[in-house]
């Protein structure tokens, strides 16, 4: 199993990004998947669900901010970021229940 985080980078307060991450080697249709991230000093904390049947969910943070998605076809799970906050700042890890966790992307909010 492979899932390959991407789309982090250096974004001002109140830009936005988009993180994707690839799966392979699983049936991704079946999966669910979530985001998480971890803030230096911090534990990792959850940032947002999907699950295979398209129901989502969020930190009280991240809500009407953020919108995780998915695409079957592609195998891919997506974050989009809104409304950016230097708070938002972490690595961003992908996870597949049960499965496995994707390398990590930075993710930094400046002020």
């Amino acid at each position: 199993v492979q899932l390959q985080a991407s789309g982090g980078g250096l974004v001002q307060a109140g830009g936005s990004l988009r993180l994707s991450c690839a799966a392979s080697g699983m049936i991704f249709s079946i999966s669910h998947m979530g985001w998480y991230r971890q803030a230096p000093g911090k534990q990792r904390e959850l940032v947002a669900t999907i699950t295979s049947g398209g129901s989502t969910n969020y930190a009280d943070s991240v809500k009407g901010r953020f919108t995780i998605s998915r695409d079957n076809a592609k195998n891919t799970v997506y974050l989009q970021m809104d409304s950016l906050k230097p708070e938002d700042t972490a690595v961003y890890y992908c996870n597949a229940f049960g499965i496995g966790w994707g390398q990590g992307t930075l993710v930094t909010v400046s002020s």
